[in-house]
């Protein structure tokens, strides 16, 4: 069943214009678990407010930087958080996000707190205002897939080039980028970006007004809002029609800029969709055949969709992808011509990650990074966590957390994870994220999974969902199995770890996919696995 957007934010005030946050104001954030909430909590912290929090799942793995600031989380729900015992206010504002709206409009904290007159708005909103009490101009990275990715490293360039971008991003950067010795979701900034990954989900980007725009990929997602990729398509392009323009320098009014990856068909789509919108296009792809003309395709891309004046291209031609990484010529603005195109090198595996990191270059070059300082720092981008990162190499058995958590998402990891680790046994280990996904697209995680060489299906992680008898990881594992892959449903994050212990082999390598709790059975493998080979 699809539900509006409406439904899902039942109860939050509208979106509005952004407004700096005051000094002293108090907010408290329902739900501060998660990576959104917690990039709430330290941006307003940042911008000069009171923050407080709580959530009853404990202390999560985005929860730590919070701690660490010195922000009052309670371990438990309560309306005492919000109001007196006489229903007076203790906060000026409520922040939660509509994963908690959409199952639990009416819980005690958000009921008490509208009933004494405070507004409850939604985590995004609160960034937003982070971002306006500096006056930085937003950089939104969106898209189905890849926008961790893309928005970390986007962030990683910025900083590289000395703009000292604050930051939002729904995956954990390392420490070195962010500071405070502890990856984060969050970086402090005071220069003019402050970057944020815009989340599609029933609009949870609307608070954000971007002067610049990246979308990766666009496909259809979350079934529960989206009926279809058309779905998505609109309400990425309505999301890039209100962006806004910036103050460039001596006053001069800079046109809103979308950087766009051409090579999606969703993201053509798109394009194609805002025709006649007067921003600025610089439209990225990335091209496989060697032979391929890289300033004629950059000629084609700008005339088929950036006529408009101060539109342009920038594209690679994959050179190599192995266990070692990734290679590509490129030529883009100020980047290559002369006497050839410029060569980047990621450490990444796999194009798709590639594709994500020439969407962060030109956007890093839209914002006023120099290509010098651009393609300098472009190799010794790391990645973020969680995606295909090494969690452990014990015994012979390598184990890595992802993620990823759609067909197609699925399908790109296990493809890199092939090209890094050839020859390998591949167990494909997914903790399927919510029951109305997996039950919509059954057939598509079937299938995908059942290219690993052996699968194992964790409990599914319910999120938002108020139906969770559609589908069960039983129901996934038959369907693996009929398509004759080893398949088996193995119970809870923990109880599916000592599960694998017990099943690996010397040689296996284990990728834990998954957006709940699946880092808890990576985690807790590589301890299994510890204790069985102490060596």
């Amino acid at each position: 069943m699809t539900r509006t957007f409406d439904e899902i934010a039942a109860g939050l005030a509208s979106v509005r214009d952004a407004r700096p946050v005051r000094a002293g104001e108090r907010i408290h954030v329902v739900g501060i678990g998660g990576s959104a909430s917690v990039g709430a909590a330290l941006s307003a912290r940042a911008a000069g407010a009171v923050v407080t929090g709580c959530d009853t799942g404990g202390p999560s793995q985005y929860t730590a930087p919070a701690s660490a600031a010195g922000i009052a989380i309670d371990w438990r729900h309560d309306p005492a958080h919000v109001v007196d015992p006489d229903g007076r206010p203790r906060v000026d504002r409520v922040a939660v996000t509509k994963a908690l709206t959409s199952v639990h409009p009416d819980h005690p904290e958000l009921r008490a707190a509208r009933d004494a007159g405070l507004a409850v708005e939604s985590v995004q909103q609160v960034i937003a205002d982070a971002a306006a009490t500096h006056g930085q101009r937003i950089v939104g990275v969106t898209g189905t897939h890849g926008k961790s990715t893309t928005t970390g490293w986007l962030v990683h360039l910025l900083a590289a080039g000395e703009r000292d971008p604050a930051a939002f991003v729904g995956a954990l950067l390392p420490s070195d980028l962010v500071g405070g010795g502890l990856p984060s979701t969050t970086r402090i900034g005071t220069g003019r970006e402050f970057v944020v990954e815009a989340d599609e989900y029933a609009g949870n980007f609307d608070p954000y007004r971007a002067w610049l725009a990246a979308v990766v990929s666009a496909e259809w997602d979350h079934p529960d809002v989206f009926a279809d990729r058309a779905a998505v398509v609109d309400t990425i392009a309505g999301w890039i029609r209100r962006s806004v323009p910036s103050a460039g320098p001596e006053g001069r009014e800079e046109r809103p800029v979308l950087v766009a990856n051409a090579g999606d068909p969703g993201v053509v789509e798109i394009l194609d969709a805002l025709e006649d919108w007067d921003g600025r296009r610089i439209l990225v792809d990335l091209v496989a055949d060697p032979a391929a003309d890289l300033a004629a395709h950059r000629r084609e891309l700008t005339e088929r969709f950036g006529r408009l004046p101060g539109s342009s291209s920038l594209v690679g031609r994959l050179v190599s992808v192995g266990p070692d990484g990734t290679c590509a010529d490129v030529l883009g603005p100020g980047i290559g011509g002369t006497p050839g195109p410029a060569v980047v090198r990621s450490p990444l595996p796999g194009r798709h990650l590639l594709v994500d990191g020439l969407v962060a270059l030109a956007a890093a070059l839209a914002c006023g990074v120099t290509p010098e300082a651009a393609l300098r720092a472009f190799a010794t981008f790391r990645g973020v966590g969680r995606r295909m990162e090494l969690k452990g190499d014990v015994g012979g058995v390598v184990v890595l957390d992802d993620y990823g958590h759609h067909p197609t998402a699925i399908r790109a990891t296990f493809q890199a994870v092939r090209e890094r680790y050839p020859g390998r046994r591949l167990w494909g280990v997914y903790e399927p994220l919510t029951f109305h996904r997996t039950a919509a697209l059954l057939d598509d995680f079937a299938a995908v999974l059942a290219t690993a060489d052996r699968a194992a299906i964790v409990d599914i992680w319910a999120v938002r969902d108020p139906d969770t008898t559609i589908v069960s990881a039983g129901d996934l594992a038959t369907a693996i199995e009929a398509r004759g892959t080893p398949a088996l449903a193995t119970g809870s994050p923990e109880a599916s770890a000592d599960a694998l212990a017990g099943l690996v082999e010397p040689g296996d390598v284990v990728l834990v996919m998954g957006g709940g709790r699946s880092y808890v059975t990576a985690e807790r493998l590589v301890g299994r696995l510890a204790e069985r080979d102490p060596s």
